[in-house]
């Protein structure tokens, strides 16, 4: 990487190195966020199971 770097900047190629490191930056945090998202609805869908099954047992039965 750091060669990569040195090349780009012998070039005075700056504008597209800070491009590709705002790019690389935000799309690890839309996949963190997605990460993070999918864990929520993991959880929450396991909230819902587990309260259904408890109106299922103690639940009114009319």
């Amino acid at each position: 990487m750091a060669d990569i770097t040195e090349t780009i900047i012998a070039r005075g190629d700056l504008a597209h190195l800070t491009l590709f490191l705002w790019a690389t930056g935000a799309s690890s945090l839309l996949l963190f966020a997605l990460r993070e998202t999918a864990a929520a609805n993991r959880r929450f869908d396991e909230f819902v199971r587990e309260l259904a099954r408890f109106n299922r047992r103690f639940g009114d039965d009319k």
